[in-house]
């Protein structure tokens, strides 16, 4: 769910590519429906210098060696992953766990390295909710919004540059620095609502239906209902914060598909508070 995904800066040179190559590229549509010029080897290679970037500033991303925490993570987006739903499988969503409390954040890159802050994780209250945000995520790379954004952005004549090998354009450097802040393609608010939908639907569609598909929803009421009080919540979700219309599809969604009432079997709220009380 990156919620603010505006570019980073990262040198990435693409070479070797015959303009009957970019006629080809240039047809083709992203899963949400949305022009992408890139391959899904582009998501891949410009992740890996993302992901190079982020490991290079211990500082803004301190990582949290915890590998049973990790591997909680990583086995709910594995779950998700599974789902008939998701399609790049291709991509590798691996989690890391940033340890930065006052972050409640959660990400993932292009390729599908995904990046979760303690903050977020102390945040929450159950399992099923922690599902719902890294199925957001996961719908991110899977329907490859970040490129899709970047056609967008720098147009299609811009692209077929990159495509071309044009090494003297500006925009080959899409970002220079970390800095303090990630920066990445900002997702439009139909991407938002695709993350969301797809979500709702990958959980649901889950062999034995693990978790409440529309719990997401009690981490935007919970922020929501925080609006105004933003002092100790001044970086929460910057990437895409919840909204209005956000939780009421959601809620459309459970009654459109005639879902029960949540219950603890399919909230996990038990196990999840294990896990969260081990956090440092």
């Amino acid at each position: 769910m990156s919620l603010k995904y505006e570019h980073m800066k990262i040198k990435e040179i693409y070479s070797g590519v015959t303009v009957i190559a970019f006629l080809s590229i240039f047809t083709y549509f992203g899963c949400s429906g949305g022009l992408n010029v890139y391959s899904t080897q582009d998501d891949i290679a410009l992740g890996n210098k993302i992901k190079a970037e982020i490991a290079k500033n211990p500082n803004e991303y301190p990582v949290l060696n915890d590998a049973t925490i990790r591997s909680y993570v990583q086995g709910i987006v594995n779950k998700i992953v599974s789902s008939p739903v998701i399609k790049n499988r291709v991509f590798k969503y691996e989690v890391t766990i940033i340890k930065d409390d006052k972050t409640v954040n959660a990400f993932c890159i292009p390729g599908g390295a995904m990046y979760v802050y303690t903050g977020l994780m102390k945040y929450i209250d159950d399992e099923a909710t922690l599902a719902g945000i890294m199925g957001h995520e996961v719908t991110h790379a899977d329907h490859r919004h970040s490129t899709q954004q970047m056609t967008k952005q720098y147009g299609v004549e811009t692209a077929a540059a990159i495509l071309l090998g044009n090494n003297s354009a500006p925009w080959i450097q899409i970002a220079s620095n970390i800095g303090s802040n990630l920066v990445f393609l900002k997702f439009s608010r139909d991407d938002e609502t695709d993350a969301d939908q797809n979500s709702f639907y990958a959980l649901n569609s889950i062999s034995g239906k693990p978790w409440h598909p529309g719990a997401i929803k009690y981490f935007m009421r919970k922020t929501l209902q925080k609006t105004g009080r933003t002092s100790d919540l001044e970086k929460l979700f910057l990437t895409h914060p919840p909204s209005e219309d956000r939780l009421a599809a959601i809620e459309a969604l459970e009654k459109k598909e005639k879902l029960a009432a949540p219950t603890e079997a399919n909230l996990n709220r038990a196990n999840y508070q294990k896990y969260r009380a081990m956090l440092p």
